[in-house]
């Protein structure tokens, strides 16, 4: 059992602390992912205190020194965590003092390990953005490719999970890539809101030694607030992720289904696949359904720490210990989400003749519909009257093309022998010319605005 004089509080506190409040209270399982950046805002303070008087050159350089030791120890996995160490901030001060002595206890002057952690968190978060932003944004681009090579195979396009009209192979892939540029977007702004440091502002107050924060913010190429500011920035990038994550669950979903032998529209790659340990012939997209399971971790991690933040009072509340967890499991999440993500759409192979033969008449019933629009009958008219042709057909039990124009006429004095033509579904997606249409000329106009976008995002 810990005495509370061993803490870095332990002035305050006499006796022994409980065993299951001191598991309870510590976090240092989880802080040790924040050394590197830990030890980089102490050197960066130690500068700003010596040029505030508070250390001389010799002692900076002492301090300097034995934080970088701490850092190589640190990379190589051979820095000690002792049964006092409740955070990273008390290992690191404690490994301190053991290579240079009481000097270290100069280090944190003017510092609370309020702002201290708020920086090393935003510092992580900032490092992290600027990864997963390229991962994002190589998963757009690898749609794009695929969008550019496939644009002219065409399959059946779906809303309640049911045929509905012949859309482009590069239009559904477009419709993910557009959302996912989106995400990327919001995480470019979510890094503008991240790169505010915090450090030098104390617990609450402010510091009263003269702190040099300019010189902090330099050291650490961010912005100024006022104070230690509230947890918004960890939040508003778990929100940000839940948004990447629902995006790629659905997605997910799209290639799920088309990779079943019912659909058959696509083959997943054997690396982003398992085997059944029962049946032998199976392939199971694993890649796929871990990918939609892992939306469900990130907004629950999100929807977490906004229970948490709901009733906190202003300033630091040790409650706060909680979003360390969740930003650094949502970092690891989309590392390896992104990544396999990528790696599906670019080995995934389509199976074109599939596609095409899943194609059928039915789906060219609002052709039919805009066939009598184009004659001058209203819409809503002519809806009725193509519903009519298809009850007819599968009445009959025929597909909708083989109705003959005096089954059609007899629903419609507007039917004509012309009508044959609209049973082609090549036509079909050729007249959606529109922004954001199925056309070939509209898709590769889409693809062209994603590379755009994506010039920007990079820049």
């Amino acid at each position: 059992r810990a005495s509370a004089g061993d803490k870095l509080y332990g002035g305050r506190l006499v006796g022994s602390i409980d065993p299951i409040m001191e598991k309870l209270n510590a976090s240092i399982e989880v802080d040790m992912r924040l050394a590197e950046v830990d030890i980089r805002g102490s050197i960066a303070y130690a500068k700003a205190l010596e040029k505030a008087g508070i250390l001389s050159k010799t002692e900076l350089e002492k301090i300097i020194g034995g934080l970088e030791k701490i850092s190589e120890e640190s990379s190589k996995g051979t820095l000690v965590i002792t049964k006092t160490d409740e955070d990273i901030h008390t290992t690191v001060e404690r490994r301190l003092k053991e290579l240079i002595g009481d000097v270290a206890g100069k280090l944190h002057t003017g510092r609370s390990r309020n702002d201290q952690v708020v920086t090393d968190l935003r510092l992580l978060m900032k490092s992290a953005v600027t990864t997963l932003s390229s991962h994002l944004q190589q998963l757009i681009r690898t749609l794009v490719e695929r969008a550019t090579a496939e644009i002219e195979v065409i399959l059946p396009g779906y809303t309640h999970l049911q045929r509905a009209q012949p859309i482009r192979w590069s239009h559904l892939l477009l419709s993910h890539a557009v959302a996912l540029t989106r995400d990327s977007e919001r995480l470019s702004e979510v890094k503008k809101r991240i790169n505010v440091l915090p450090l030098g502002s104390g617990a609450l107050a402010g510091n009263p030694l003269g702190l040099d924060r300019e010189l902090l913010r330099k050291a650490h190429e961010g912005d100024l607030p006022p104070c230690v500011s509230p947890p918004s920035p960890p939040v508003e990038f778990l929100s940000t992720s839940s948004l990447i994550m629902i995006h790629l669950s659905r997605l997910a979903e799209d290639l799920i289904l088309f990779a079943t032998k019912e659909f058959g529209f696509i083959t997943l790659s054997d690396a982003f696949c398992t085997g059944s340990s029962l049946m032998p012939q199976k392939k199971n997209p694993d890649s796929l359904e871990l990918i939609r399971s892992k939306a469900g971790r990130v907004i629950g991690r999100t929807t977490g720490l906004l229970v948490i933040l709901k009733g906190l009072p202003s300033a630091y509340n040790k409650d706060l210990q909680e979003d360390k967890e969740a930003v650094i499991d949502v970092i690891d999440t989309l590392d390896a989400v992104l990544q396999v993500a990528t790696g599906v759409i670019s080995t995934l192979q389509i199976n074109k003749d599939a596609m095409e033969k899943a194609l059928s008449p039915e789906m060219l019933a609002t052709d039919l519909a805009n066939y009598l629009v184009r004659k001058g009958v209203p819409f809503r008219e002519a809806h009725t009257i193509i519903g009519k042709a298809v009850h007819l057909a599968e009445s009959k039990g025929v597909a909708l093309n083989h109705l003959s124009v005096e089954d059609l006429k007899s629903i419609s004095p507007v039917m004509g022998s012309d009508v044959s033509q609209v049973f082609n579904h090549q036509n079909s997606v050729e007249q959606y010319t529109s922004p954001g249409g199925t056309a070939k000329s509209s898709v590769s106009s889409q693809i062209e605005q994603v590379k755009e976008l994506l010039k920007k995002l990079k820049e």
